[in-house]
């Protein structure tokens, strides 16, 4: 085990990939997925929780200007990669990770302001209604955020979402500390009253049942002063919660070239603020992507931040199909295309780095974390 240059680990975990053969149904590639460890801790001050809660980010380094933009070093991508851990007690803890990768033989411009609605032509999302619906998979993956945007169960304990949630770039946002997690579940009846249940005016006597955060993952890479402009690429957040939520989860993947992708279309959903109390979903094309981010069209509205994005595809080792989490919906940026500039949601795609990281905060380590 060693660590390897930037460019070389880029080249061994993009380009290794093993492609379907199959051309009847789409299949989920196969990657080398390097090894993300910590190596140092370092205690912070408290934070404030001054800032305030933005349920969407803004960007004007579009497409080409991500394009253009230099791979980063070695020691940049291990700076990024780190990470600030914030405990249900205000304690807050730095990581230095570093970077490996394991054969497979072995273990291992200025911005525009954006005061309308993300909405492109006819509105094609849709509400869902009903416990039958809303109770079941892959909708019951989808969670509510005390801070006002969404969530994905991705393990019994542990939520992903983007990091602008809980944290502006500079600091964690009010509310960040009491971070709670919101579940729709049936409404109890005969007038119970859970300790923990708020009233809302959902269909079918659905309401949210919250569950406290223990600790929440922020990479550095979101915090302005480490990445910059580049923020956005590390707009993700892992959440764990205090006990088990008891659903199932949908599990993250390494997120495949928008070509691979059946029809090449994404979903998510997500508690979009203009629709109260509803979960809505939706569906679209990808219409550009870069290494850390899809460029798509799906309407949405802010609250929606913080979803996941996934698709469903043949997983060849089980024989099954199977959906998972390839993205976080992030929020919006202005894109030149041919000359025009246009409008474009952007989602944070897990690659092989951000797997590895989201992974082992899973986890707890990396060997259960070798297929992307």
């Amino acid at each position: 085990m060693a660590g390897v240059p930037t460019l070389i680990l880029f080249l061994c975990t993009v380009k290794d990939v093993l492609p379907s053969n199959s051309r009847w149904k789409p299949t989920w590639p196969s990657y080398k997925v390097p090894v993300i460890l910590p190596q140092s801790t370092l205690n912070l001050d408290k934070p404030q929780f001054d800032a305030e809660t933005k349920l969407e980010v803004v960007s004007s380094c579009g497409l080409e200007c991500h394009k253009r933009s230099p791979l980063p070093t070695y020691e940049e991508v291990k700076d990024y990669l780190s990470y600030e851990t914030l405990y249900a007690n205000g304690s807050l803890v730095e990581t230095e990770v570093g970077i490996y990768i394991i054969s497979r033989g072995g273990d291992g411009s200025q911005s525009r302001s954006r005061t309308k609605r993300q909405i492109y032509g006819y509105d094609s999302r849709f509400s869902i209604f009903g416990k039958d619906f809303l109770l079941n998979y892959p909708f019951s993956t989808s969670v509510k955020l005390s801070t006002g945007c969404t969530g994905t169960l991705v393990a019994e304990k542990h939520v992903l979402t983007a990091a602008h949630c809980i944290h502006d770039g500079k600091s964690y946002v009010k509310g960040a500390q009491k971070l709670r997690v919101g579940f729709l579940r049936a409404k109890v009846k005969d007038g119970s009253k859970g300790a923990n249940i708020t009233s809302s005016t959902m269909p079918e006597k659905m309401k949210f049942q919250w569950i406290r955060v223990k600790r929440t993952h922020v990479p550095k890479g979101w915090i302005k002063g480490n990445a910059n402009d580049i923020g956005m690429d590390y707009d993700y957040a892992l959440l764990e919660l205090k006990k088990p939520h008891k659903r199932k989860f949908m599990k993250i993947g390494v997120s495949p070239p928008a070509r691979q992708l059946p029809g090449g279309r994404i979903h998510f959903s997500g508690y979009d603020n203009d629709r109260p109390g509803n979960l809505v979903y939706r569906f679209c094309d990808v219409k550009d992507e870069t290494f850390d981010l899809l460029y798509q069209q799906c309407d949405a509205q802010p609250g929606a931040s913080g979803s996941g994005v996934y698709v469903r595809m043949w997983k060849r080792q089980h024989q099954k199909w199977e959906r998972k989490i390839i993205g976080i919906f992030s929020g919006h940026q202005w894109v030149d295309m041919n000359g025009s500039p246009q409008d474009f949601n952007v989602a944070v795609r897990i690659t092989p780095l951000k797997y590895a990281q989201i992974c082992y905060w899973i986890k707890g380590n990396y060997l259960d974390c070798r297929d992307g």
